[in-house]
């Protein structure tokens, strides 16, 4: 329950003004379909999130004990800036894929964007720290439901209503506290 746990408010805060989070304000803005956009979104980061959480259970696996802390606690340090870093979304990105559909638009532009993405490297973290990878995925993709869903159903409203340098904050301390944790064993 931990892994899931963690997993679901790290991703949920780390999402907050991601690029990810602006594209499925993007998506909602032009497209006004809620609820294939939410679909298209859950599928992308089930798919993203499994493959950086198998990644990660391997590289635990591949290091020793010692030297996975090591790594571990500097991600999570280097997340906890990173995290501090403002996303822009590329405008020209969208109409490459629009005859896809906006099911098809979303998946491959919400796959695509969480690719080296701050919380697909959490995800990938999270899987290096705790046993379960199912945990760990199943925590991240609910973490990045509950940061886009609301992003999605009231689009630009709750954008202007966020507090998302405070957030970013508490993300990047949760960060540097975990890296730390992990570090000091």
């Amino acid at each position: 329950m931990e892994a899931f746990l963690v997993s679901t408010g790290i991703v949920a805060l780390a999402e907050v003004g991601d690029k990810t989070q602006l594209l499925s304000l993007l998506l909602a803005a032009r497209y006004k379909k809620t609820w294939l956009i939410i679909a298209a979104i859950f599928v992308a980061t089930v798919l993203n999130h499994g493959l950086a959480g198998a990644l990660g259970a391997w590289v635990a696996q591949q290091l020793g004990e010692q030297v996975l802390r090591w790594v571990l606690g500097f991600s999570f340090l280097a997340m906890a800036v990173w995290i501090m870093i403002p996303d822009r979304l590329d405008e020209d990105e969208e109409p490459r894929f629009r005859q896809l559909g906006v099911f098809g638009t979303t998946l491959i532009l919400f796959f695509l964007a969480e690719i080296g993405d701050k919380t697909q490297i959490a995800t990938i973290a999270l899987a290096a720290k705790f046993d379960s990878l199912a945990a760990v995925v199943m925590g991240t993709t609910v973490g990045m439901m509950l940061a886009n869903v609301p992003v999605v159903l009231l689009g630009e409203k709750l954008s202007r209503a966020l507090p998302g340098k405070q957030v970013h904050i508490l993300a990047a301390l949760i960060f540097a506290v975990l890296g730390l944790v992990a570090l000091l064993g």
